[in-house]
């Protein structure tokens, strides 16, 4: 069969569940309608009717609270979100800065704000290429990074395309198994070039001296590599120290021994990396893990790192990871020389789209953004205990209805038809994976912000994706989309 006979590959996503737990009510709404209806019960059996007529304005707003939504979300639910914000507000937490301190810092800490105040970078004493990994102690997770490259997938025959993405599904499912693997991330991010490595390049092989075509080419080098937008792809890998406690405690425990099953752990996911047509160039050291932590804060930064460097690759010092300063708007955020929005994609697509249907977003033009896709691997018995969870909500709605005399929902049997597809492939031995998509746009100023915000909006469209920015909670929303951290919680 010749390649041109073979259908490209397409991807269908299901249907995302607004279910609620009772009668499509979420957690607080179910909390704020209980405790409504009960203070109506001990209202009328206090003071009557009458009473409870005087607290109108109580049920009018707890009504609204319930019933009104803002942004997929009722205002109940937007109650805790806005008020830790302003919470953060009014005791100066939207405001971060790095201050000098004279007492010694803690080696490897990286100095990042926010909740990633704690992660460290650590290197085993026995590496051999100085490969590293950042230390989360509350979550328990060790983290490797690798830079990743691969050829462009819009421009391979439908027969590549198909054996990669089948690959890539294998290479998920494997990790999803090994039980010890709490988050696989992959990002994609496009990064201000500053020439230099075009400028070592040239010097190094160019002939400046030959007439005329020296002096020009000497001059596109100076104005070419500044212009250019270079993409980077990074592999983020957390090893769960919890899960994996019996095999750390068998290759001799502690860090060392963290380090031994993540060294096995790599080199699994290298090789099936490797199988989806995916190169993975090399494990990041601590200074390149800082660099890339510190250019996605400070994009103009990676100018200086370069020309620091003696390799070309962007170095940096761990201390030196974060952000000077980082101010928290509720629907942007500022670091140093840029402005960031970062988005959630809410909806993937529903019907059959090409495996490329990202390409789009990803190239858009004049556009500098993050892409990150967060892979969490279920457990066989908890993803089929949340299949008959969700399988038990919908006939129970669908019953209530009936029982109203009400109309069926469509809705209700698209979701019902999934969840039962999910279930035969969790049977046939499919692994199951929770994936969460988020999108950082960056600017250097809240105009460019916004006209790169309207592209990305526009070309989600075309992708078939639904973007919802994540306002009043920026700052989590960034570190987990722009740094390559391999971290889930918001």
């Amino acid at each position: 069969m010749s390649a041109l006979s073979v259908a490209p590959v397409t991807v269908k996503f299901p249907y995302r569940s607004r279910r609620g737990i009772i009668l499509g009510l979420s957690l607080a709404q179910l909390l704020l309608v209980s405790a409504a209806l009960a203070l109506l019960l001990l209202t009328v059996l206090t003071t009557g009717l009458l009473g409870s007529l005087v607290l109108t304005p109580l049920w009018a707003a707890v009504v609204a609270l319930v019933a009104i939504r803002r942004h997929g979300r009722s205002l109940i639910d937007w109650a805790p979100i806005v008020l830790r914000y302003a919470q953060r507000r009014r005791s100066g937490q939207t405001l971060w800065l790095a201050r000098p301190v004279s007492r010694p810092r803690q080696d490897g800490l990286l100095h990042l704000p926010g909740t990633a105040a704690s992660l460290s970078v650590v290197t085993p004493g026995d590496s051999v290429n100085g490969a590293a990994a950042v230390h989360d102690p509350h979550h328990q997770t060790l983290t490797a990074v690798a830079r990743v490259t691969s050829r462009a997938f819009a421009l391979l025959d439908p027969a590549v395309q198909n054996h990669h993405v089948n690959s890539w599904g294998r290479a998920l499912a494997g990790i999803a198994r090994s039980g010890h693997v709490a988050t696989v991330q992959v990002l994609e991010r496009t990064v201000p070039d500053s020439g230099d490595t075009l400028t070592r390049h040239w010097a190094q092989h160019g002939q400046p001296q030959t007439p005329v075509a020296g002096e020009i080419y000497a001059e596109l080098v100076a104005s070419a590599g500044p212009a250019a937008a270079p993409h980077e792809t990074y592999l983020a890998i957390a090893l769960d120290l919890r899960a994996a406690k019996r095999l750390i405690a068998q290759a001799g425990g502690g860090l060392p021994g963290a380090f031994t099953v993540m060294e096995q752990t790599t080199a699994a996911i290298s090789q099936a990396a490797r199988n989806a047509g995916l190169t993975v160039t090399g494990w990041l050291t601590s200074r390149e893990i800082a660099a890339a932590l510190r250019t996605a804060y400070d994009p103009k930064a990676l100018g200086a790192l370069q020309q620091w460097s003696e390799s070309g690759r962007a170095e940096a010092d761990p201390a030196a990871a974060g952000p000077v300063v980082q101010v928290e708007e509720y629907d942007r955020l500022g670091t140093d020389t840029a402005r960031h929005v970062t988005y959630w994609i809410e909806n993937w697509p529903r019907v059959e789209m090409g495996a490329g249907f990202l390409h789009g977003m990803m190239y858009t033009a004049g556009v500098r953004r993050s892409l990150s896709l967060i892979y969490a691997p279920q457990r066989l018995e908890s993803a089929l205990r949340d299949v008959q969870r969700k399988k038990a909500a919908i006939v129970a709605d669908a019953n209530e209805r009936s029982r109203r005399g009400q109309v069926d929902s469509e809705e209700d049997s698209v979701e019902y038809a999934d969840v039962k597809n999910r279930e035969r492939q969790l049977i046939a031995g499919h692994a199951d994976v929770a994936l969460t998509g988020l999108v950082t746009v960056t600017a250097e100023t809240d105009a460019l912000l916004d006209s790169a915000c309207a592209h990305i909006e526009t070309a989600a469209v075309t992708a078939g994706v639904d973007l919802r920015r994540l306002v009043f909670q920026q700052p989590e929303a960034f570190a987990l989309a722009a740094l390559p951290l391999a971290r889930t919680a918001l």
